[in-house]
């Protein structure tokens, strides 16, 4: 059986379009440039990362009213913009910004035999989105965690991405969070390539690090060869 390749959506396939929160938040009378929301980013995501667990569900709304916070929005408006926020994304999600050359890099693999999939935490529309962006036809399947009822870290996501999709050794899963993500595909028996800003080199053979898809694609050649 050919491998089984995974990759996270969000801040792996497509990541946060700042610029497109920015035009929604206009819609509510609230001014902030993308750049300042491109500055709180960080220290959202790390809290995002720090609050991720086996029982602790997907804290989007924590991820987004730390964003909203730290890219200076009064505090009195916070809650209710992420409730608005958070009943919109299923109609306008805001992560749609491809991530360059991830995409391409899973029709690479598709095209060499390669089984490739999405497998997110994500609010159950995941699927739409990427059939909106265009994206959609380079996975066999989208696993999205909205919809199973299961969310990584739990191991048994990533078994249902196997048993969905198929495939044989290795199964190797990419994604942004560490928790989320790498913990989670270990878990499961999996390797994992840690990708993007927030990835540092760790001592584990089975974890592989890369800040972009050429790297990506070169921890895969190793791995898949």
């Amino acid at each position: 059986m050919p491998p089984l390749v995974t990759f996270d959506a969000g801040q792996t396939l497509v990541d946060l379009d700042v610029g497109f929160l920015a035009r929604r938040l206009a819609e509510r009378g609230v001014a902030i440039e993308p750049g300042s929301l491109a500055a709180a980013t960080p220290a959202a995501w790390r809290r995002f990362d720090a609050a991720v667990g086996p029982s602790a569900g997907h804290p989007w709304k924590l991820l987004m009213s730390t964003l909203l916070a730290g890219a200076g929005v009064d505090p009195a408006r916070v809650s209710a913009l992420v409730d608005w926020l958070w009943d919109e994304q299923p109609r306008a999600n805001l992560w749609r910004a491809e991530v360059p050359g991830m995409v391409a890099l899973a029709r690479g693999l598709a095209a060499r035999g390669v089984r490739v999939a999405v497998l997110s935490n994500s609010e159950g529309r995941l699927a739409e989105l990427l059939t909106e962006l265009g994206i959609a036809d380079a996975f066999l399947a989208v696993i999205d965690s909205g919809r199973v009822g299961i969310e990584k870290p739990d191991p048994r996501i990533f078994a249902l991405a196997h048993a969905v999709v198929g495939g044989g050794a290795p199964c190797v899963h990419i994604g942004d969070s560490w928790p989320a993500d790498i913990e989670g595909a270990l878990a499961a028996g999996w390797r994992a390539i840690w990708f993007g800003r927030r990835a540092h080199p760790v001592d584990d053979p089975r974890v592989a690090i890369a800040r972009d898809a050429e790297a990506c694609a070169a921890a895969l050649a190793r791995w898949l060869a």
